[in-house]
């Protein structure tokens, strides 16, 4: 079975309950191997996210925010927030698995691992969705991530921007919520909270796959990593290199970001 085409019509396909059936399937014979390469493959051109006809899309300012967790109101905006958050992650991943050929196996065997992890997200934030008598879809989103994806249609960039800067602002995001949770423990937050645990472990997770993917076209290109990762973002995010970042320095650590770059993203004079 064709590798290639089998996961661009999976990345492509708008019906959330079918793109992850199909994905269920394909990642089952991938891991059975019975999938074959074709190195002759032309990536799809990135031009619409692939919910755009069962989600309502709206600017990202006009998404609707919540600081307050204590109501079901609240609670639903929240989830909403992260469901398409990681339901966009699913189409990133895949891509990544699809778009950037001739490289080591274990490069698709990480952004295949990090995609079935995003579909778990996903239909573990659902679920609490649904208990909430809401479901995905049902408030307005924005095509932040999509953007981020077609901004990055290269290896090297795509590395840098979406693993290493957004995915890793959900390192710092993700603590926040998880106290204001802490802060109103009511019996549904308490599921919130265990989700986002989850989330959070498994994000510097592929934080770090991202890390090392980076890394290693990095080297195969002679360039220095930290001058080429701080160029990167100017160019997809001007100004973003100046902004003063207050961040989760624990789990960037983990996640492979060195000392410099922690202290160049914070503005601190150490990383401790």
């Amino acid at each position: 079975m064709h590798y290639h085409l089998r996961l661009e019509s999976i990345v492509l396909e708008a019906e959330p309950k079918k793109k992850i059936r199909n994905f269920k399937a394909f990642y089952n014979d991938y891991l059975n191997n019975n999938l074959q390469f074709d190195y002759n493959y032309t990536p799809y051109e990135i031009k619409n996210p692939s919910y755009i006809d069962f989600l309502k899309i709206v600017l990202p300012k006009s998404v609707k925010k919540t600081k307050y967790f204590d109501t079901n109101e609240g609670k639903i905006i929240l989830l909403h927030t992260i469901a398409h958050i990681e339901y966009s992650a699913i189409d990133l991943a895949l891509d990544a698995a699809l778009r950037f050929k001739d490289l080591p196996k274990e490069y698709y065997d990480d952004w295949l691992e990090v995609a079935n992890d995003e579909v778990r997200h996903f239909e573990m934030l659902e679920k609490l969705l649904t208990e909430l008598g809401s479901y995905y879809g049902e408030l307005e989103v924005h095509t932040n991530l999509f953007e981020a994806m077609k901004k990055t249609p290269d290896f090297l960039s795509r590395m840098a921007v979406v693993p290493r800067y957004l995915e890793a602002n959900g390192l710092e995001q993700n603590p926040k919520i998880m106290e204001k949770l802490i802060s109103n423990p009511d019996e549904f937050n308490k599921k919130i909270l265990k989700a986002l645990e989850l989330i959070l472990e498994e994000e510097i997770d592929h934080v770090s796959k991202g890390d090392r993917w980076f890394k290693y076209e990095c080297e195969r290109l002679n360039l220095e990593v930290e001058k080429t990762y701080f160029e990167l973002l100017e160019k997809v995010y001007p100004g973003s290199t100046s902004k003063k970042y207050q961040l989760n320095f624990e789990a960037r650590k983990k996640a492979g970001f060195s000392c410099d770059e922690l202290k160049f993203l914070s503005k601190q004079k150490d990383c401790n």
